[in-house]
């Protein structure tokens, strides 16, 4: 049975008030606005966002009121450093207050790890001297073989993780291929999973080349056939990233009522993704596409 569905349908499927979500997993790299987007237009609230790198995502889903707590290791705007959002939301608890449980990019990826693993944590040596290994969820262990000790990473399992990829079957088998930063953790950490892919291809293109196959079916809940839903960051071979959105962004979100402005424009405004990049134009998404090819070697699966 097939598991593709509108990314509508899917987000009022999957998406609950006071769920834990990580997104935004493949660091810089296809990260799925389309579909927190479609996330704000449902008015989800009270949400946990987990994740290393967000981007403006998290960003937009705290200035739309969607947000309680963030587990993350850095919220902003890559292009521009701060996200206006974000900023007020832990000065002032404006929309709401924030919570915020401070990781390292590391120690993130550790604790999803974790959590796909079966286990209550694992131990590392990275930030044991830093301000940041003081927060709860961090605890000093000793090892029981060389008596060192070691930093414990509580392990995170997100209710959902949303993440973007090149291309999937219906069944929920994803080929990834660029940056995969946490995709990987964040996929087999979470008790459900919703891809949004560039293309949904049959089978036989999955099995090809089995070596691409970064997130198994068995792990998926359901698939989302949506073409630049990573925008305005990059996914490789598909979309450049595109920076002018990121520094338009910084300026229209100074001010409460600029980011309301720019809600009511780009996603209030519109009915789904494919109206949103209408939006933007087909001259400014025809200069993200990827110019020439740059194809890998052939390689040969015959025993």
């Amino acid at each position: 049975m097939s598991k593709a569905l509108s990314l509508r349908d899917a987000i009022a499927a999957y998406v609950r008030d006071g769920m834990s979500i990580a997104m935004g997993c493949a660091l810089e790299s296809s990260i799925p606005f389309a579909a927190s987007h479609e996330i704000i237009r449902q008015r989800r609230k009270d949400l946990t966002l987990i994740g290393p790198i967000s981007d403006i995502q998290f960003d937009q889903l705290i200035g739309a009121g969607c947000v309680k707590k963030i587990q993350a290791s850095w919220v902003g705007n890559v292009a521009a450093g701060l996200g206006h959002n974000f900023r007020r939301a832990a000065e002032h608890g404006q929309p709401v207050p924030l919570a915020i449980e401070e990781h390292s990019n590391f120690t993130i990826g550790l604790a999803l790890q974790a959590a796909a693993m079966g286990l209550p944590f694992l131990p590392t040596r990275s930030i044991k001297g830093s301000d940041i290994a003081k927060e709860s969820h961090f605890a000093r262990v000793r090892c029981p073989f060389s008596g060192e000790e070691l930093l414990a990473v509580a392990a995170i399992q997100p209710d959902l993780a949303i993440i973007h990829v090149q291309r999937a079957d219906d069944q929920g088998n994803a080929h990834l291929w660029g940056n995969y930063g946490v995709v990987r953790e964040a996929a087999l950490a979470a008790k459900k999973v919703i891809l949004t892919c560039e293309e949904l291809v049959d089978h036989s293109v999955i099995v090809s080349d089995p070596n691409r196959t970064v997130i198994p079916g068995f792990a998926v809940t359901s698939v989302v056939h949506e073409p630049n839903g990573s925008f305005p960051s990059p996914t490789q071979g598909y979309a450049r990233r595109d920076d002018a959105f990121y520094f338009e962004y910084h300026q229209a979100t100074r001010t409460v009522e600029g980011f309301h402005k720019w809600l009511d424009k780009y996603v209030f405004g519109v009915k789904n993704h494919r109206e949103f990049l209408e939006l933007l134009g087909p001259e400014r998404r025809a200069a993200l596409r990827p110019e020439g090819e740059l194809f890998a070697p052939p390689v040969s699966f015959n025993y």
